[in-house]
């Protein structure tokens, strides 16, 4: 259902692009970046937080880890993780598949900078087996995403 919802997506979007499906999993930035024979940075992970109300999805490296500080000052506020439960019923992809395509509910998307440093980018795409090659700015462009600086060492 969740690939479903990422081909149906891209198809009415951007029907060049196409869904990749292995047979490995690609759940965690090193199964992807070893299934995908890449750096684990070219990985982009997307990350479902909650910060006050609203939940956000932000799409990063994924050899970055999050800047609480970047966070707060970004979006006003304390981010926290969701749970497991919450991630599939809010996006509709389960953990270790989350992708900004193909989403259940309208949520906004922020890419950080650091993932401009690469031609292309690896996001999974709505299932633990699935994923979408893409140009950085290209996503961005497709999911209406914001650029922000929220990940360490930038």
């Amino acid at each position: 259902m969740s690939v479903e919802s990422v081909r149906a997506h891209l198809k009415s979007i951007a029907p060049e692009l196409s869904v990749i499906e292995l047979t490995v999993s690609t759940a965690t930035v090193g199964e992807a970046a070893a299934a995908h024979g890449v750096e684990p940075g070219r990985i982009a992970k997307t990350l479902s937080l909650r910060v006050g109300g609203q939940v956000v999805l932000v799409v990063a490296r994924g050899d970055s880890r999050l800047d609480n500080k970047k966070l707060r000052s970004q979006f006003g506020g304390k981010a926290k993780m969701l749970d497991v439960a919450e991630v599939e019923q809010i996006t509709g992809h389960p953990v270790g598949g989350v992708s900004p395509f193909g989403l259940k509910s309208d949520l906004p998307v922020y890419c950080d900078v650091a993932m401009q440093e690469f031609d292309e980018v690896i996001p999974a795409a709505g299932a633990v087996f699935s994923s979408v090659k893409i140009a950085p700015l290209r996503l961005a462009e497709l999911v209406g995403a914001t650029w922000v600086d929220v990940c360490e060492g930038q």
